[in-house]
């Protein structure tokens, strides 16, 4: 470890994860509009799932490590694991229960926002957040199921950037 951290204080170590959160995410954003300008967006789209796909596992089972969440640790576990992403330190999230499921909700998107700021499409993002926010959710708890109730394309809810609904299967 980085022994340079310890001579930090606690605001300074909370700044300091903020940069590295908007580093993380910049260098998400780099490498794809790299292959998006290349090669198109589908193209983008292929090795953004695929990148995703074993990210998200990774980035779940170190947070569920450092929560100490169980195995089963349902729809709550997955609350504390979600709010803990490297991506929670940048947008503005929403948390609520419905009918026993978690409905999260992204109200501001920092990729989102910097496209439009750039001039850019809206990433399509619905593909990629299925693989996602599934692979986060089963590696919190296998027994957790994801649906989206609303993600770029596909808008259905104007208020946000988009919206999941996580339910435990019986």
């Amino acid at each position: 470890m980085n022994s340079e951290l310890s001579e930090f204080s606690k605001e300074e170590l909370i700044r300091l994860i903020e940069i590295y959160s908007k580093n993380w995410l910049a260098l998400d954003g780099v490498w794809f509009q790299s292959v998006e300008k290349i090669d198109g967006m589908d193209k983008a789209m292929l090795h953004d799932k695929n990148a995703w796909e074993r990210f998200t596992v990774i980035e779940a089972k170190r947070i569920k490590d450092f929560l100490g969440l169980g195995e089963h640790s349902g729809l709550e576990g997955l609350e504390k694991a979600l709010k803990l992403r490297f991506y929670a330190n940048l947008n503005e999230a929403t948390f609520e229960y419905i009918n026993g499921k978690l409905i999260y909700t992204m109200k501001k998107c920092r990729v989102q926002t910097a496209r439009e700021r750039k001039g850019m499409p809206y990433h399509p993002c619905k593909s990629v957040g299925i693989v996602e926010y599934s692979g986060f959710a089963k590696t919190i708890d296998d027994r957790i199921e994801c649906k989206c109730l609303s993600c770029y394309p596909d808008v259905t809810d104007e208020s946000c950037c988009c919206k999941w609904e996580f339910s435990l299967r019986d």
